[in-house]
């Protein structure tokens, strides 16, 4: 718990999702309490990708490149087919230009959560575990939770309760809200192996079998690997008694890789599933306690501190002023809709890569290697694949507070990474985004009515010389950007007249979630 003993927000599961909620609130003022019913964090993972948005999210709290020194960046994906590699493709810098972590990073959810759990209690907040929630009631002003920890049971009052608890979430039980979709026939297995071969050189390796799945995820010591596959169904059946010997042979054979020790080894089903709410009351449902789906694509982990990040500032703001709840109301309908166009399109990729028809492994052992390297080469599906898999073309121009569009950027579409040539370190415009507040951009010419706005609404105005660059990222010079506190744009306004910024921000109970004095970009030269 927090060094006052008394918190608003109470987190139930310390995975990176809750973890992150907690490092954002504590972030934002709020005191929060954070509980897991593990006694240890976990030394054991299946998540390893660490996506460019998310990286985004972290450098906005100062932990991206903690992230990024302490992780792997992919330079390659390698394709496998036959025992032999068919194909080899540079993704090391497929999002250059659209963000400042352009590479696929690779870092393990055990270490990742250490990281976490590190930084939090740097800011005087620890884990609180083992530390069970048996059950809660929201009676529409406070939520009363029942704690257990080692036969001992607390209860105590919280202002929201956070569901981060996983797919078997007791928050989702008491809310009692559907967990409706399915789980896939195929068993699969995760190794953290030491070994040596042609797939151990850093780079990304998949062997695209007739009827299996194994991959090989690149780790940052040297000679160190995550092997990640499908278990044949006669080997399936005992699968409570399966052992690395039962399915090394096809690491071996397949890829090439000659296995020196294994650390650990587990096996696990893939799952489908979104909740039908995300929010009942005071209480809500993020990451796995909210949505599961396959792991392709590496989405599962950073669509959960999506989850986080969009919430933290929602809460925030509805605890520092009591209007300001509604925005609460925009968290379900942002999230939920991606969570569901995630779980279709991941079941989509996990479908073809898996099944066993004629047509499908054709698909996958002829034309996906044949054609995947000339592909990559053209820029149009580099910046598609990327802006795709690394979440930075979540967008939420369906939420009602999205309104407007300048130039090519709408209302709910992530802010564009551009370069301003702004002093320091970071010469981007998202060297603002550090003060998890709301802001106004503008790139160009900032009038007088629109400094006199930033002023009496205490939200800071950062306006950025315009350069020829910032048209092809889709912004209009001169145009107006209300930028939520994660980075995502309310309002967008080719006029720079303050009406509309003032009648948003009426209509919506916004105010600035910080009370310091407004802070400027500055014109910059």
């Amino acid at each position: 718990m927090d060094k006052s003993g008394q918190a608003d927000v109470l987190i139930a599961g310390a995975g990176p999702t809750g973890l992150v909620l907690a490092l954002w609130l504590t972030k934002l003022g709020v005191h929060v309490r954070i509980v897991d019913k593990a006694a240890e964090p976990g030394t054991t993972s299946r998540a390893l990708a660490v996506q460019a948005r998310t990286l985004e999210f972290y450098q906005q709290i100062g932990l991206a490149q903690a992230v990024v020194d302490r992780g792997h960046k992919v330079a390659a994906l390698n394709l496998w087919v036959k025992s032999a590699r068919a194909a080899r493709v540079p993704i090391g810098d497929l999002g250059q230009g659209l963000t400042p972590f352009a590479f696929p990073t690779i870092f393990p959810q055990d270490e990742h959560e250490r990281l976490l759990i590190a930084r939090l209690s740097e800011l005087g907040v620890e884990v609180e575990r083992p530390v069970e929630l048996t059950g809660f009631e929201d009676d529409g002003r406070e939520i009363r939770a029942t704690l257990n920890r080692a036969g001992s049971e607390e209860t105590r009052t919280y202002a929201y309760l956070a569901g981060c608890d996983g797919a078997r979430s007791k928050v989702r039980e008491v809310l009692d809200t559907g967990f409706p979709g399915g789980t896939y026939d195929h068993l699969f297995y995760v190794a953290d192996v030491e070994a040596a071969g042609p797939p151990m050189n850093g780079e990304l390796h998949i062997d695209l079998d007739d009827a299996d799945f194994l991959a090989v995820f690149p780790l940052q010591d040297t000679g160190r690997a995550r092997l990640i596959g499908s278990i044949r169904e006669d080997a399936a059946k005992d699968h409570e008694h399966l052992e690395f010997d039962d399915v090394r042979a096809r690491a071996m054979q397949n890829l090439k890789v000659d296995v020196k020790r294994v650390n650990w080894f587990s096996t696990y089903r893939v799952h489908h599933r979104v909740a039908h709410s995300f929010r009942r009351g005071r209480a809500f449902l993020l990451g796995d306690a909210a949505h599961i789906h396959s792991p392709v694509g590496g989405q599962g982990m950073n669509t959960g501190i999506g989850d986080a990040v969009n919430l933290a500032w929602k809460l925030a703001s509805s605890l520092r002023e009591p209007f300001s709840a509604a925005l609460l109301d925009s968290y379900e309908p942002e999230r939920i809709a991606f969570a569901q166009r995630l779980v279709a399109t991941t079941d989509r990729a996990f479908t073809a890569v898996i099944s066993p028809g004629a047509w499908a492994r054709l698909v996958r052992t002829k034309a996906v290697p044949a054609l995947a390297p000339a592909l990559f080469r053209v820029p149009a599906v580099r910046r598609l694949a990327f802006r795709t898999i690394s979440q930075i073309a979540v967008n939420y121009r369906a939420s009602s507070l999205s309104v407007g569009a300048a130039g090519k950027v709408h209302g709910g579409d992530r802010l564009p990474w551009v370069w301003v040539g702004m002093p320091g370190a970071d010469k981007s415009n998202f060297a603002a985004l550090t003060s998890l507040d709301w802001q106004i951009h503008i790139y160009g010419h900032a009038g007088g009515e629109i400094r006199a706005l930033s002023d009496r609404r205490k939200i800071p105005l950062h306006v950025f010389a315009w350069r020829p660059a910032m048209e092809g990222s889709g912004l209009l010079r001169g145009a107006v950007y209300l930028v939520r506190p994660d980075g995502y744009v309310a309002m967008a306004s080719p006029d720079s007249s303050p009406e509309a910024i003032d009648g948003y921000l009426d209509q919506r109970k916004i105010r600035a979630l910080t009370s310091s004095p407004v802070a400027r970009g500055g014109d910059v030269l």
